[in-house]
């Protein structure tokens, strides 16, 4: 049994605080940044319809504005929208914490369809790539909510578990360490041996990050205290499990639905 006394703070100078959980989305970005391009010169051929590094290196600026206003608003509209729609002033308070992965999804989908719309690129070619990287980004912020001790997990007996004093004096599953396992390290093994198989059918990666981590969320969940402000819907499921189970049905559908484009 571990007793939580992490500081989320790695240096204070006063004027600024460094923070893991700031890390973890820039080195996430950064490792991104340069292992994308890394699979684009390995896995692609330049040509017209397919990226080469140079758009890659543009499309980083739409990804990191996506993430910040969609996993915003997907916080807001998903975990607590009575609260700021009383104060809507508060939507602006990023530093103060509120973000949703499944709104920084949708809005990393949405931004980067607009950039590669603009520039007569297939997103799937993108999307693929994005989805093979970004599990490291997820690994980092998922052992930034450790350090941080929110997200909690439920209340367990293991020997692994973690006591959280900020929270109370319960012995409680780290499932902020088994959401970074799975949708971390498992998830980006499993997609990245996949990208590399001698045939590859574009998009691929794409929907099979959504039926992945879909499901890796929902079993995540299983061991993780709903929030707080939303409880359980319908006395079963927490919002993370809903809106994961509607990413692996997408995934699914557009899976079997996508058009067989192949490539070497």
């Amino acid at each position: 049994m571990f007793t939580h006394n992490l500081n989320p703070i790695l240096l204070d100078l006063g004027f600024i605080a460094i923070r893991w959980y700031s890390l973890a989305y820039i080195f996430g970005i950064l490792f991104g940044w340069w292992y994308g391009k890394k699979l684009i010169i390995k896995k692609f051929k330049v040509s017209q319809s397919k990226p080469d590094t140079n758009d890659f290196d543009d499309l980083i600026t739409y990804l990191i504005i996506s993430i910040i206003i969609g996993g915003r608003l997907g916080y807001v509209f998903f975990y607590n929208l009575s609260y700021f729609f009383n104060n809507p002033i508060e939507i602006l308070k990023i530093w103060e914490g509120g973000m949703s992965f499944h709104g920084a999804l949708i809005g990393v989908i949405t931004g980067t369809y607009i950039f590669a719309k603009k520039r007569s690129i297939n997103p799937l070619f993108f999307l693929d790539i994005i989805a093979c990287v970004s599990p490291v980004g997820i690994f980092l912020g998922r052992m930034a909510n450790f350090i941080n001790g929110e997200l909690i997990g439920k209340i367990s007996n293991v020997p692994w578990s973690v006591i959280f004093p900020a929270i109370d004096m319960m012995p409680r599953h780290p499932s902020q360490i088994y959401e970074a396992l799975l949708e971390g390290v498992i998830l980006f093994f499993i997609l990245n041996k996949m990208m590399f198989r001698k045939s590859y059918s574009i998009g691929t990666c794409a929907y099979f990050f959504l039926i992945f981590y879909g499901i890796f969320r929902v079993i995540a969940e299983f061991f993780r205290e709903p929030d707080e402000q939303i409880g359980y819907l319908l006395n079963t499921l927490s919002m993370g499990s809903l809106l994961s189970i509607i990413m692996i049905l997408i995934g699914v559908f557009m899976y079997f639905t996508k058009k067989n484009e192949n490539f070497r």
